[in-house]
């Protein structure tokens, strides 16, 4: 979908200011998938330096999130957006909050790696975990590439595969609850699977969040509560 209509503006300066926040949104973005991907690989891996860095890494998101925040409050005090333009401000401010917490699931990651790497590899796991940080790590790129295109057909599919991911994340906890009880001397490492396992459940979860604020920011409605239950209702309307 055309952007033009968020950029149209007798001022020049507004208009990049509202570039400015979607560019800096797109580069937290990718800096948060980095850290999800790598996070993922350093627990496969047993890699303690990349886990490591990963844990680093948080600290640079979350000061993009305050530069950003800081960015569209200057824009809401000066500009007084309205219509698409105040939605596409206030779509940001939300987005950078879910890509901050998408840091912070990643560094709890790669922290269980990093544990996992001190007291031994765990019996078993990686499997679901390759399985569904695939699924996420996706989720989280068709959900910025959604918004970066303002796209409603990617956003749906992101949604949609957020209900998949919860499924199989549901299937892979009672996989390792199981194991523990045949094996009591894994617990502790699996649990770190399973600590890992929760955090790209909580992933997936803020990615769906990013696709329902590009709902929001081209029909400006508000479907992070759209019930499954109301079936003549369509979110993309």
């Amino acid at each position: 979908m055309d952007l033009s209509g968020h950029t149209h503006h007798i001022s020049r300066q507004f208009n990049m200011e509202l570039d400015d926040i979607r560019t800096h949104l797109s580069e937290m973005g990718g800096m948060a998938q980095r850290q999800v991907n790598d996070a993922i690989q350093a627990l496969i891996d047993a890699d303690q330096q990349k886990a490591e860095q990963v844990v680093q890494a948080d600290r640079t998101v979350n000061s993009m999130e305050v530069s950003i925040d800081e960015e569209c409050l200057r824009i809401l005090a000066r500009r007084q957006p309205a219509a698409s333009d105040l939605r596409l401000v206030i779509a940001v401010t939300k987005a950078i909050t879910d890509l901050e917490r998408i840091g912070d699931e990643a560094s709890k990651i790669a922290r269980q790696a990093m544990a996992l790497n001190r007291d031994g590899m765990a019996p078993r796991g990686y499997v679901e975990v390759r399985h569904i940080g695939n699924h996420v790590s996706k989720m989280l790129q068709d959900a910025l590439d959604a918004f970066a295109r303002l796209d409603i057909e990617m956003a749906l599919n992101v949604v949609q595969t957020d209900k998949t991911v919860d499924l199989e994340y549901s299937t892979a906890m009672r996989e390792m609850v199981t194991f523990m009880i045949e094996d009591p001397r894994s617990i502790t490492r699996v649990l770190n699977i399973l600590w890992s396992l929760r955090a790209l459940e909580r992933i997936g979860d803020h990615a769906r969040n990013l696709a329902q604020y590009v709902i929001y920011l081209v029909n400006g409605e508000d479907v992070r509560h759209f019930s499954e239950d109301q079936p003549d209702e369509d979110p993309a309307r």
